[in-house]
């Protein structure tokens, strides 16, 4: 007889031999000891965690000679016939190539027929979330009232798309992923009857890569031990997974550690090289930075947890980093591993994501000078102990000076004004001056000097450190206060800085409503927490974002939202005062004229005040009444 995958021939043939679902197996044997087991059954988990297994152990053990019994004996005649799937009453169903109503109607036409080798027909139907509507409808009587003899057990990965008719008339199973622990001990004791040597460090690899699949990890193993001639190694594992050895691991923390970017980026294309998938090793990672991230945080049960490796010989490589700065790897790694799935190109999302990791701590530092920038300025300079510190010091020192020179301007500009105002007053004895305040229109909430400050003051990290976060923002605000996202989500950020962040919104009512002191203040609170820093919010339209980006010079000039005076016309010096009160007469005349005029008839009045006088036209008929 020829080889027999190692999953085939060591598939559990008791209840005890099933691994890590004690809480089914325990009610399945007491039901059977004290025949009170059900007409239906619904066998529900993931792939390879004992479910088909577990109905074959039933149907042989209510049909064994010596029973029912809590366990099928299997050296009966009807246990080994049922194991070698060769007794006729006992009918395994695949429903992904058998979903349709006709199959189900076979089999509600011979359920009416006793058994003729057993006691007890099964049927067992696996993959039962393929059946069709028709199918399932089908299924529903004879499935809540089957003859005496008949016991129904249906198997499935998906119970989600089982229609809730057919799962209130079965009992149901949750199947659990096996433990990590209760797969090594099984791999131990098949290891030890198959004569394989293993390593326990590979054999630990490959109970953690089945991802809680007894039979996953059973294949694995059966193909290692082709691939290898005697002692199975964690090398062997790694080669035929295609993962990463724990000293490449090793290598890789020390090259993040020293922020080594031309180092790690050899370091990608030794594993590319090697055969090794982008994803792959983006995923390792992860698992290992998580591992390390374990070791730090919760030492006494790094022990406990599914781990990718020895935790004890790299306790000393989680205390060279922060806890900190493991939780931002794991971030950005989590980031880029989602996005390629999608990607063309993963092999350089895979770089990319190793540069942005090895440059995370001096990205901390440029963000800590910054923040302090507002101390003396002797303090800092003696504070900075590198080129890029001295560097970002000497930008803060340009942008200090810039504020004092715009403040200056703005006091020249303050002194001008009022000198003129007092001019103004003196000559009001003579002629009437008028004054015109030319109003911002509505979307121009912001003073271009604020806009000219917010611009000097942003920070390109600033403003990419909020767009990478700004869905986690919503999020949160969300989670708040569900009213205030809804008008929050109309914007989106187009600037930030160390202190301030402006969102540019498409519609007046949502910018306004968002600017409410309740509703900012919430805003405000979240980006405090979520960036560790009081961040101010500005708000600003698009239309207006837009034209500021097209036309950045209307920056430099805050005269458009001053007062300005309309001179009076000059008189000259030998005019009479006949002829100064005339000049006030026209005058008033004048402005009486630019006011709309008054008719005899209201309802014309009624129409100008409605729709301007520009765009009323007023004929007389033949009468000489107005007539529209």
């Amino acid at each position: 007889m020829g080889h027999i995958a190692l999953y085939r021939a060591w598939r559990p043939t008791t209840f005890t031999e099933v691994v890590g679902q004690e809480h089914i197996t325990k009610t399945l044997v007491n039901a059977l000891r004290e025949n009170r087991f059900s007409h239906a059954y619904l066998f529900s988990g993931p792939r390879g965690t004992g479910k088909t297994s577990a109905a074959k152990i039933f149907a042989k053990a209510v049909n064994c000679e010596q029973g029912p019994a809590a366990e099928p004996c299997n050296t009966c005649h009807a246990c080994l016939k049922i194991g070698e799937g060769a007794v006729m009453d006992v009918v395994e169903i695949d429903a992904a190539s058998n979903r349709g109503v006709e199959e189900i109607r076979d089999i509600r036409e011979q359920v009416k027929y006793a058994p003729t080798e057993v006691r007890h027909k099964v049927y067992i139907i696996d993959e039962v979330h393929m059946l069709t509507t028709e199918a399932f409808n089908a299924l529903l009587k004879t499935l809540e009232e089957p003859p005496q003899h008949v016991v129904f057990i249906l198997a499935t990965t998906e119970p989600h798309r089982l229609p809730s008719t057919i799962i209130s008339r079965c009992q149901r199973f949750d199947f659990r992923r096996v433990e990590l622990q209760s797969q090594i001990q099984r791999l131990e004791h098949i290891c030890e009857q198959e004569a394989i040597e293993i390593e326990p460090e590979a054999m630990r690899t490959i109970a953690r890569l089945s991802d809680g699949g007894m039979r996953d990890a059973l294949s694995l193993l059966d193909q290692i031990v082709s691939y290898t001639d005697g002692e199975i190694t964690y090398n062997d594992v790694i080669e035929v997974t295609g993962g990463i050895a724990s000293d490449q691991f090793a290598s890789l923390a020390a090259i993040v550690r020293d922020g080594d970017v031309g180092q790690a980026l050899v370091w990608v294309d030794e594993m590319l090289a090697a055969g090794k998938a982008a994803d792959k090793c983006v995923e390792d990672l992860i698992q290992f930075y998580r591992d390390l991230l374990v070791i730090k945080v919760a030492p006494t049960a790094a022990d406990l947890a599914d781990s990718l490796l020895a935790l004890d010989k790299f306790r000393a490589v989680a205390d060279q980093y922060e806890q900190d700065q493991l939780f931002q790897i794991i971030d950005v790694l989590t980031s880029y591993h989602s996005e390629m799935r999608y990607a063309g190109q993963p092999q350089t999302l895979f770089e990319v994501a190793l540069m942005k990791v090895c440059t995370l701590d001096s990205t901390r530092v440029a963000e800590e000078v910054q923040s302090s920038a507002q101390a003396p300025l002797q303090e800092s300079i003696g504070q900075a102990t590198s080129p890029q510190v001295t560097g970002e010091l000497t930008r803060d020192v340009q942008t200090l000076l810039q504020r004092v020179t715009q403040l200056e301007e703005q006091l020249s500009r303050l002194s001008t004004t009022t000198s003129k105002g007092v001019e103004g007053q003196r000559a009001a004895t003579s002629h009437k001056q008028q004054t015109v305040t030319r109003r911002p229109s509505a979307s121009m909430r912001l003073s271009k000097t604020l806009l000219n400050r917010l611009q000097q003051e942003q920070s390109e990290g600033a403003f990419k450190e909020v767009s990478l976060k700004w869905n986690e923002v919503l999020g949160q605000v969300k989670n708040q206060k569900i009213t205030v996202h809804a008008w929050l989500v109309n914007g989106e950020p187009v600037m930030a800085g160390e202190s301030f962040v402006l969102v540019a919104f498409k519609n007046t009512i949502h910018r306004e409503t968002t600017e409410k002191p309740a509703n900012k203040q919430l805003i405000e609170q979240v980006l405090q927490e979520k960036f560790q820093r009081e961040l101010r919010l500005e708000t600003i339209m698009n239309k207006e974002w837009e034209q500021l980006k097209q036309d950045p010079s209307t920056q430099d000039s805050e005269k458009e939202s001053e007062p300005f005076m309309l001179e009076p016309e000059e008189v000259p010096e030998q005019a009479s005062e006949g002829k100064a009160s005339k000049t006030s007469d026209q005058s008033s005349d004048q402005t009486s004229e630019d006011s709309p005029k008054k008719y005899e008839q209201d309802w014309i009045n009624e129409a100008i005040n409605w729709f301007g006088e520009e765009l009323v036209t007023i004929q007389k008929d033949n009468k000489g009444d107005a007539s529209r």
